[in-house]
């Protein structure tokens, strides 16, 4: 199926930097897309070519209503778009306005991240899982000031597990808030980047904003709060059981965690692995899991995380042939014997041979 869309004004600025966003669109909707003097033609099934048109459409309305799309949203928005046929670039950006992250309207920028946000909305405890840079944390945090702002908690807890990644740092100076601050500085970083720095110093000597280590968590209960627990996967069985026991009234909990970064000491089992193993069928909570095509950081990452789980594949892989037995191992030792009373397959062993008689003869007598 082929269909002409006419060039408006301003039209180019949905091609992306090098056409990037029509490439994009061609190889996650399967259609081709190509430019003529005065007119966009697509190419290709009918549904994918419907879709292709009302992105287009969209654009169109979204940029003369005064929509501005910043820091590579739109790129974001139609990678959200090509994966999920349900999903609209009119339908997200206005997603995008309704929710206020302080100083930053913040747009999934993939499915996962997508449905991410949706879970935290709908269901009381989330478990967000996957590798770096895919927003796990970023993205909860923009949720629990949303919460804040529009009134709906009263405070943000923010708790993390004071694990040092393969390191020991030994003693820290300072107060006991100076000590535990390294462990809690991406907690920060987000939030100074949505907030002013003056009100986020302000909630934190209100107590409206508290960060604190998992270990004083234990004997509270957190009502009317949004409580966000990062690293989980440096927590130990007992840490996890006992947080996702604090939850109190009105109040939600995100748990985000990567599965292929645990530094806990001695090996021993991580919270997270228990809690997905433990928890995937009880009501009213919600698993999302990342992977590197969630990655929001340079394109290099994605690449450095296929890498590495690639490189997880192959080992386990060799360590799997390993294991296996040898076929034929057993019938070849049975068949096949040592020189001395060997015995090869189909052969017959022959009689041995009697040795010969000794006798012994009479002496000759000499007359």
């Amino acid at each position: 199926m082929k269909k002409s869309i006419d060039l408006t004004k301003n039209i180019e600025t949905l091609f992306g930097t090098r056409d990037e966003n029509l490439h994009l669109l061609e190889a996650g909707l399967n259609i081709n897309i190509d430019m003529r003097a005065n007119c966009i033609e697509l190419e290709g099934a009918p549904r994918d070519v419907a879709r292709a048109e009302q992105l287009f459409a969209d654009y169109e309305q979204l940029r003369k209503t005064g929509y501005q799309f910043q820091n590579g949203d739109l790129n974001s928005m139609l990678r959200v778009l090509v994966g999920d046929p349900n999903v609209t670039l009119k339908g997200l950006a206005e997603a995008g306005r309704q929710r206020s992250f302080g100083r930053r309207t913040v747009q999934p920028k993939s499915p996962n991240q997508r449905r991410y946000l949706e879970a935290i909305e709908k269901h009381d405890m989330v478990f967000g899982v996957g590798p770096a840079g895919t927003g796990k944390t970023y993205l909860a945090v923009a949720m629990a000031i949303s919460a804040l702002l529009n009134k709906q908690v009263n405070r943000i807890i923010l708790a993390r597990p004071a694990v040092e990644a393969g390191e020991r740092l030994g003693f820290l100076p300072g107060t006991l808030q100076e000590k535990i601050d390294p462990y809690l500085r991406p907690l920060y970083d987000a939030l100074f980047d949505m907030l002013d720095p003056e009100r986020v110093e302000r909630y934190l000597e209100k107590n409206i904003i508290e960060i604190a280590p998992i270990a004083f968590m234990r004997g509270r209960t957190l009502n009317d709060s949004f409580v966000i627990l990062d690293e989980a996967q440096n927590t130990t069985s007992e840490q996890m059981k006992m947080f996702v026991t604090r939850l109190g009234f009105n109040s939600k909990a995100v748990i985000t965690g990567d599965i292929t970064q645990i530094d806990l000491p001695n090996a021993r089992r991580s919270g997270l692995l228990e809690a997905i193993d433990i928890l995937q069928g009880v009501n009213g909570l919600a698993f999302v899991h990342f992977d590197e095509s969630d990655v929001v950081r340079h394109h290099l990452v994605q690449r450095i995380i296929r890498a590495y789980d690639e490189h997880k594949t192959r080992i386990a892989e060799q360590q799997l042939l390993l294991l296996e037995p040898k076929t034929g191992t057993s019938d070849a030792i049975g068949q096949v014997r040592t020189a001395s009373g060997a015995k090869r397959s189909g052969e017959e062993i022959p009689a041995r041979e009697a040795p010969p008689a000794i006798t012994m003869e009479e002496p000759h007598v000499r007359n």
